[in-house]
């Protein structure tokens, strides 16, 4: 069995940011600490896992996705990116592609979304995926041999524990949050019916086709104030589907992988050498390098 890593990008970029004090610079004297997260668990996985195939996918923008054309209220609670922040995912993008990882982004489409396509795209080639990311949406994605990796390492769920830690199958996770919604994206849901309810229904009613096929049966199920479950989900039907939609992870997102956007590359001695990394980051990635062209790095 061939392993396809696929790292959500932001999502380690954006705990380094917020958990590692901004006093950490790189040999430039610029705040480094969003690089310094991201680089050395990007290490990490190159040491521990020696990954053959990988790429990493990053967001671009809080206002441009295709999503926002649907609704524009979606991601709007989330502030833009202070410009500091914005010039070190800038530096991890390019990091990534020097230490041999391709990087993608769209200012169309979010990472899940290239993550999404790209998986599509190679599972017929045998693959089967690790997501790293500590977004529950991706759980939408698992097929068997998949698993998903929180982003703190500790937790990981595949395609048959899907059920246990969300209440429902890995293809009803559009579903879900097309019912109750989703507070961390801005997607509205339906009114008033949270996971709870919303996993019953799915449950007894398979996805938001059969709820609505079937809702005159919804006063019938072991709901406390089924009757009003009914009303609610009448009145908000386009909203659940509209949710549902932002909900939905794409897998054809217009892009043109080839067999070797996947594998992972040596990494590029000048590459590394040009950019601004803080000294462990650097000293870390100068052992991937052959020893004439890391002491030139290290000396950098």
């Amino acid at each position: 069995m061939q392993l396809l890593y696929l790292i959500d990008a932001s999502v380690y970029i954006f705990r380094a940011w917020f958990s590692i004090d901004d006093s950490l610079v790189d040999d430039a004297g610029d705040p480094a600490n969003a690089v310094y997260g991201y680089g050395n668990f990007l290490l990490d996985l190159l040491e521990d896992a020696t990954p053959e195939h990988a790429l990493a996918a990053f967001d671009e923008s809080l206002t441009t996705c295709f999503r926002n054309d649907a609704y524009p209220g979606y991601k709007a609670n989330r502030p833009e990116a202070p410009e500091d922040l914005k010039r070190q995912i800038a530096i991890c993008q390019q990091l990534t592609r020097a230490l041999g990882v391709t990087a993608l982004s769209s200012d169309r489409y979010e990472a899940d979304d290239l993550i999404g396509t790209v998986a599509h795209r190679f599972r017929d080639d045998g693959f089967s995926m690790r997501y790293l990311t500590s977004d529950k949406d991706y759980a939408q994605l698992l097929e068997s041999g998949d698993r998903l990796v929180d982003a703190s390492g500790r937790r990981t769920m595949d395609a048959h524990t899907v059920t246990d830690a969300l209440g429902v199958r890995a293809d009803q996770v559009p579903d879900l949050l097309g019912l109750a919604g989703d507070s961390v994206d801005n997607i509205p849901g339906v009114p008033g019916i949270g996971p709870k309810t919303a996993q019953v229904l799915l449950a007894h009613l398979g996805d938001l086709e059969g709820i609505y096929a079937r809702l005159d049966t919804v006063p019938t199920l072991p709901l406390r104030g089924a009757a009003r479950m009914r009303r609610l989900l009448e009145e908000h039907r386009e909203t659940a589907f509209l949710s549902r939609e932002l909900a939905t992870i794409r897998r054809d997102a217009p892009l043109d992988p080839i067999q070797d956007t996947i594998h992972v590359a040596d990494a590029d001695p000048q590459a590394l050498a040009a950019l601004p990394l803080p000294e462990r980051v650097r000293r870390r990635a100068a052992r991937r390098i052959d020893n004439g062209d890391a002491h030139a790095l290290v000396g950098h």
